[in-house]
């Protein structure tokens, strides 16, 4: 919620130590080649909430930062101008949590930051409702339990376990489970360098279960 004009009060969840991270909102944002509006409506926020943001007016909240890291295809700790730590090139087991959108269930299974996201996802049986997607990018999906229904453009293509697809994602798709159960499969793509860095996965607010 925006806070009134002339409301100095300090927004919830927000840590007192917080850098001034204006002059990094900023630059990222008209890095993504993004206008104020289209990235405030990204991020749930106004544009002049998100107007205050960059020029220092306001600080952001812990989960306005995780909002808008995810708008611009970074990390939390790159607004806050942190340096990296060494990436660890090995994920175990057990480390990530599950997280669900709109009946898709996802754990990462790949490094955070990187120019590939990759996912170990549950998919929810496939309705008339689901959502067609076009967005920058490729994927790349293998499926490992039930049956998947892949629709790339006009062509319906139904895939087994052991069975794989690779295709532009400009090309109108939609993924969704042909088996009452759902299905589990691999899930690759190229979203982290698009302006459109969001997870094909639902149309909701992803949560943890």
């Amino acid at each position: 919620m925006d806070h009134v004009p002339g409301d100095t009060s300090p927004d919830p969840a927000t840590p007192a130590d917080l850098p001034d991270v204006a002059p990094q909102l900023r630059a990222l944002r008209r890095r993504r080649g993004l206008t104020l509006e289209a990235a405030a409506q990204r991020a749930g926020l106004s544009p002049a909430h998100l107007s205050r943001l960059e020029t220092g007016n306001r600080q952001p909240s812990l989960p306005m930062l995780l909002g808008l890291a995810r708008v611009y295809g970074t990390t939390v700790s790159e607004l806050l101008g942190e340096a990296l730590p060494e990436r660890d090139p090995v994920v175990r087991a057990g480390r990530s949590e599950p997280v669900e959108a709109d009946g898709w269930i996802y754990r990462q299974v790949g490094g955070a930051g990187r120019a590939l996201q990759c996912l170990r996802v549950h998919v929810p049986h496939a309705t008339r409702a689901d959502i067609v997607r076009v967005h920058p990018g490729e994927e790349w999906i293998h499926v490992l339990e039930g049956r998947v229904r892949l629709a790339l453009g006009e062509a319906v293509h139904v895939l087994d376990p052991g069975d794989s697809a690779h295709f532009d994602s400009l090309t109108p798709h939609r993924i969704g489970a042909a088996t009452p159960g759902g299905a589990e499969l691999l899930f690759v793509h190229t979203l982290m360098q698009s302006p459109a860095a969001e997870l094909c996965l639902g149309d909701g607010t992803p949560h943890r279960r």
